[in-house]
């Protein structure tokens, strides 16, 4: 016995057009997300390393104005340009040097339409 057409068509499964259509664009545009989220990722983490650097600094007796300039010569080398020096805070208790800096990254999408990153490193050196 040969099964029926209609049978055999409500056993296939799979993705129509317009399906493939909507889930390969929905992945497109999370791709796109992505690639506009790289640099803003590439700095955080060079903060985190040049911060936990700059507090190591700190704990071998540099001062703050030293900490900050060494601080802009690493923020040079690694292309950051959302922190300055001046937003480094600074501070020092029983032998311990605590960096902490705060910003947020705003990446456009499209249009009117972006994303807001909110980022934090801190760091501390020394003995305690």
């Amino acid at each position: 016995m040969k099964p029926d057409n209609f049978s055999v068509a409500r056993r296939q499964r799979g993705l129509t057009l317009i399906s493939t259509l909507i889930v390969a664009s929905f992945l497109a545009f999370c791709l796109y997300l992505a690639f506009r989220t790289v640099p803003a990722l590439n700095e955080y983490f060079a903060m985190q390393r040049i911060v936990g650097v700059i507090a190591a600094d700190g704990a071998a007796g540099a001062s703050p104005t030293q900490m900050r300039r060494s601080f802009e010569r690493y923020a040079y080398t690694d292309d950051i340009v959302s922190v300055t020096g001046a937003d480094l805070e600074i501070a020092r208790a029983s032998g311990v040097t605590y960096v902490d800096v705060a910003w947020e990254r705003k990446v456009p999408v499209a249009g009117n339409v972006s994303l807001l990153l909110e980022f934090n490193v801190s760091s501390s050196s020394g003995r305690q």
